[in-house]
């Protein structure tokens, strides 16, 4: 699917995906900042409370590389910032469900603890709706090129918006059709 060239940078779609990769990247950024600063240890699975979560070094570097992954996203745009949001989103919530398999173990090892746990989810939410945002949905609007793209013009046929079709009621019983 070659949408890079059917996307105008100028998209609206690109200013949302932009946005959300922005905003997103740039709290996960001020995490993991805060973590290194806070001189952490980095493989403790015990963990340190910054902002309200639990964190180690370790957390706070993947928090680093995340927030650069979200904002490399942003200064990119198009369609290459919502992928990176749906693909990062989705990470977030793996994530959360095999750290909250790991709570309470040796093998937590981002000293994860229930608030990370639901940080993760709604984190990962937030981001991948903003990619899906205008490229997922039963109602985009006709001139959305992801629309297009899956609604190719048939040969000879004009710009015009299809014409709805008339729902079909199903007859009652002794009644006409």
């Amino acid at each position: 699917m070659k949408l890079h060239d059917d996307l105008p940078v100028d998209h609206r779609l690109s200013r949302v995906y932009r946005v959300g990769a922005g905003l997103c990247g740039t709290a996960l950024l001020v995490f993991g900042c805060l973590g290194l600063a806070d001189g952490l240890s980095f493989f403790s699975t015990d963990g340190e409370p910054i902002a309200g979560l639990s964190s180690n070094g370790l957390l706070s570097l993947v928090s680093i590389v995340v927030a650069v992954v979200l904002i490399a996203g942003t200064v990119i745009g198009g369609n290459t910032a919502s992928t990176v949001n749906i693909t990062v989103g989705t990470l977030f919530v793996l994530s959360g469900f095999a750290n909250l398999a790991v709570l309470d173990s040796s093998a937590n090892i981002l000293a994860f603890r229930i608030q990370n746990v639901l940080f993760s989810f709604v984190m990962g939410l937030v981001i991948a709706t903003f990619g899906m945002y205008g490229r997922v949905s039963g109602r985009l609007p006709y001139d959305n090129p992801y629309w297009r793209h899956r609604h190719p013009r048939p040969a000879g046929r004009t710009d015009a918006a299809p014409v709805a079709e008339r729902p079909r009621h199903a007859s009652l019983p002794g009644r006409p059709a």
